[in-house]
């Protein structure tokens, strides 16, 4: 991840997502090898089938946890 200013903490595959009241949990292993998880929460309602897509996008996708640089 190339963006000016800050600095990627944890590059994560994610490995399993699980549908949450108002979201997914996001589980999977960073560079690490430590294992990282993450809540996703929507304000808005999801219907099965919107729920059912994005968890399975979020399934084959990695995600990057970066900071502001002081």
């Amino acid at each position: 991840m190339d963006r000016p200013g800050f600095q990627a903490l944890a590059e994560i595959e994610i490995d399993a997502v699980t549908p949450s009241r108002q979201g997914f949990t996001l589980t999977g292993q960073g560079a690490d090898h430590v294992e990282y998880r993450l809540d996703v929460h929507f304000e808005l309602p999801l219907d099965p089938r919107t729920r059912r897509v994005i968890g399975e996008l979020l399934t084959q996708s990695d995600v990057t946890i970066a900071r502001r640089n002081s």
